[in-house]
């Protein structure tokens, strides 16, 4: 069976996709192993040899670092900080990236700087590997120490607390261990603070939105050549003469894949009546073009986070330091997720443009795209539908990273609210495939009333493949199932 091997290689986002999409199993390297466990044994000794107080290690935690807990009572802090920790509220978060938050989770502590046992990390491998998921909550945490409170629940599921998911069941985490054979674990010093400080709440939905992001670029692309298609549109704004003067590299790719995509249709590159085409398709490279220079900045922000340590304090054995710091600060993050969600929104926020001008019953199409308009409504209200969700997307894009309310007594003063940046982000994307269904279903209509004129091959491939699912709209009929239908399309179509 096929396995990934958690190492110090390179951690790419296309890789966490594969091994997320692929259910491959994780292994651990043996130089993996060693590092892990040499950090361990010199944390072990300077506990033993050094009566020094080390943040989170033999103190409190937050403000009250300036209490210094005993030797004997160092293990028990570990458990009190996870229990204590542990109050998320909210819907549960999804199960792919609960996955790829234990795969980041476990990606983060193999490095050795971070003082967990092998043990620990074998355990979340297994969690990974059975599918058996930790429950945890989408509401809790600041982004800032650590994504602290929803990498409690994870680590509740360890100790054999709290809740966990399997086979689409939510049991006691106790039971599930059971089942599995698996028990819980004997927490070390500073491992409950290596668990729950970290970015990977936050880094794990940035890596599913990415994942998203990726192939709605390129769905939006598609959808909107169909769209320039059975509109009659010209095809002067897409040569490449007018934008390799401007230099935007994300433009100059979107005005050639449409190119691309629309080579040998019979309509697009005929000869127009009208001067111009709107805006929202005239500038499809500008638009489309600008979201994906975003997305390709965000990708490479989170790709670095993802191969990085984030949790506090930092312990380097090899040079007998230990560092606190404030790697757990999530500020990379929250302003990467605020621009995604807006570079992608706005995917929607032209895509809902077009789909209102195909019904507009210009260009020899029947207004609502129906032959019968009056007695039949035809496309009317899809366009309400996106209309709507675009204007929801504005609301969730106002960012959640110039916020900041201080916490534990102002020794946290300064957050930077990234896990409910990404949160609406989740939000935002699955709004934006919405939207772009709902132009898919109506651009589809506007291209079946073009008769026999041959399109390219690419749009002739997807207009056969959509209406194996969806067929053409004679008179109205129950939309919503169509909506649905065109979404699940988009979100599988290769």
């Amino acid at each position: 069976m096929q396995s990934h091997i958690i190492s110090a290689d390179h951690l790419s986002i296309e890789s966490v996709e594969h091994i997320i999409n692929h259910k491959i199993k994780l292994q651990l390297s043996d130089e993996s192993r060693n590092i892990i466990q040499n950090c361990r044994n010199y944390l072990d000794k300077k506990l033993e040899n050094d009566a020094a107080a080390i943040y989170g290690v033999n103190t409190g935690f937050g403000s009250l670092c300036k209490v210094k807990i005993s030797n004997d009572e160092i293990e028990q802090l570990q458990y009190n900080l996870i229990r204590s920790h542990a109050c998320g509220t909210g819907e549960v978060i999804k199960d792919e990236i609960t996955k790829i938050l234990l795969l980041l989770k476990i990606q983060s502590l193999s490095y050795g700087y971070s003082g967990a046992s092998v043990d620990t990390i074998w355990r979340l491998m297994d969690f990974f590997n059975l599918d058996i998921l930790p429950v945890i909550y989408e509401q809790g945490s600041l982004g800032a120490s650590g994504d602290l409170c929803p990498l409690s629940h994870m680590s509740m599921a360890l100790i054999g607390e709290g809740e966990m998911k399997s086979k689409n069941e939510i049991r006691n985490a106790k039971n599930v261990l059971g089942q599995y054979k698996l028990s819980p674990i004997k927490l070390q010093s500073k491992e409950g603070l290596a668990l729950l400080n970290g970015t990977q709440f936050m880094s794990a939905h940035a890596v599913y939105c990415l994942i998203k992001a990726k192939h709605i670029i390129q769905m939006a692309d598609l959808i909107a050549a169909l769209s320039l298609e059975a509109w009659k549109c010209k095809h002067d704004p897409f040569l490449p003469q007018i934008h390799q003067i401007r230099n935007q590299t994300g433009q100059i790719e979107t005005a050639q894949n449409i190119l691309n995509i629309l080579e040998g249709s019979e309509t697009f590159f005929a000869a127009k009546e009208q001067v111009q085409d709107p805006y929202s398709f005239r500038c499809i490279p500008q638009v489309h073009g600008a979201s994906r220079d975003a997305i390709n900045y965000c990708m490479q922000i989170v790709e670095k986070e993802i191969n990085g340590v984030t949790d506090n304090p930092n312990v380097f054995a090899d040079e007998d330091l230990i560092i606190s710091g404030g790697n757990f600060h999530g500020q990379p993050l929250a302003l990467s997720l605020d621009f995604l969600a807006i570079a992608v929104s706005e995917l929607a926020n032209i895509s809902e443009r077009r789909t209102y001008r195909m019904l507009s019953g210009a260009r020899d199409l029947p207004e609502f795209l129906t032959e019968h308009a009056g007695l039949h409504s035809g496309l009317m209200i899809p366009q309400y539908v996106a209309a709507s969700i675009v204007s929801q997307n504005k609301q969730l894009c106002s960012p959640a990273s110039v916020d900041s309310i201080p916490s534990c007594n102002e020794q946290e003063d300064h957050v930077s609210m990234g896990a409910n940046a990404a949160t609406k982000c989740v939000r935002v994307i699955e709004n934006v495939e919405k939207v772009l269904a709902i132009e898919l279903l109506t651009a589809a209509q506007a291209f079946s009333f073009r008769g026999n004129k041959k399109s390219s091959a690419a749009i002739e491939k997807l207009y056969a493949d959509y209406r194996k699912i969806v067929t053409v709209i004679s008179t109205d009929r129950y939309l919503h199932e169509d909506i649905i239908k065109s979404i699940e399309f988009i979100q599988y179509y290769k």
